[in-house]
């Protein structure tokens, strides 16, 4: 049996022009909601850029969903650098993001320019590292070199040990205080994109009126943001055991993987994903 696409599949395929970020700004500024998955092969990148999906993210997920870790914190550049060549060759015309692992960055500016180095070498046209406040500097470092940086607050699961697990993150006035001057200390740095995970709805809204050059993100942050990411594996209802809520099982609706993609694509950009009573905070 061939793995090759037939022509029809190529067509289709080759149909969308790659996404830049100026793409992506302009989707933003339209109102056209960005949807982005995780992803770390080949084949899978073939499948979600085919079925639409705007960004790819390489992400230190794959501690978890591949590798069996407890946490995102034992990936090592190594792995991420892996996955991201993969994806990279899979992949064809969606924006490709890769994550900075647990101890790549936080040594300094300098360390953080040599792993982003590896991975945008390795296919990368965008790096993430998580936390605000002591990071601005290292984001200003990145994007003065001509790195694109997409930052992360709210829930960051690098920190998972110091936050005291995966709970909701910027309940407190104190606490959402805080993220609130992180995300524009963060685009003031030059941040192009924000992933807020596990963030009331609310708080994700006013930190994307507030900082309007930041392509935020959400995950279980509501719908206010200017997209929304999963874990491929949370959304084909691959990983076992509870699932946060903000996840939504689509392949339990389509029993199909390409037709799963499809649908969250289409229920992204339609807004109706996430649902605001049953995905947000």
């Amino acid at each position: 049996m061939s793995s090759h696409a037939s022509p029809a599949d190529e067509s289709s395929a080759s149909a969308r022009k790659p996404l830049s970020l100026v793409r992506l700004r302009e989707m933003q500024a339209s109102g056209e909601k960005i949807a982005m998955l995780t992803c770390y092969d080949a084949s899978f990148a073939r499948v979600l850029d085919e079925a639409g999906v705007d960004c790819l993210l390489v992400g230190d997920s794959l501690g978890m969903v591949l590798q069996g870790q407890a946490s995102t914190v034992p990936v090592t550049l190594d792995d991420v650098a892996y996955h991201t060549r993969c994806v990279a060759r899979g992949n064809r015309t969606a924006w490709l993001i890769a994550d900075l692992p647990f101890g790549s960055y936080q040594a300094g500016r300098e360390q953080a320019l040599a792993s982003s180095v590896v991975l945008m070498q390795a296919g990368a046209q965008m790096v993430k590292l998580e936390g605000g406040g002591w990071t601005a500097e290292t984001v200003r470092f990145l994007t003065e070199r001509g790195i694109p940086v997409c930052a992360h607050l709210g829930l960051t699961p690098q920190s998972v040990f110091a936050l005291g697990g995966y709970r909701v993150q910027g309940r407190s006035d104190a606490a959402a205080a805080t993220l609130l001057a992180h995300a524009r200390e963060l685009a003031d740095a030059g941040a192009a994109m924000l992933v807020l995970e596990l963030v009331p709805a609310a708080l994700a809204a006013r930190v994307s009126a507030e900082n309007p050059q930041l392509l935020t993100i959400g995950i279980g942050a509501g719908t206010a943001c200017a997209g929304q990411v999963l874990v491929l594996h949370d959304m084909l209802g691959i990983t076992r055991g509870k699932l946060p809520r903000f996840v939504r099982n689509f392949m339990a609706e389509t029993h199909d993987v390409e037709a799963a993609v499809r649908l969250y694509v289409s229920e992204v950009k339609a807004g109706r994903f996430p649902h605001p009573e049953h995905h947000s905070y």
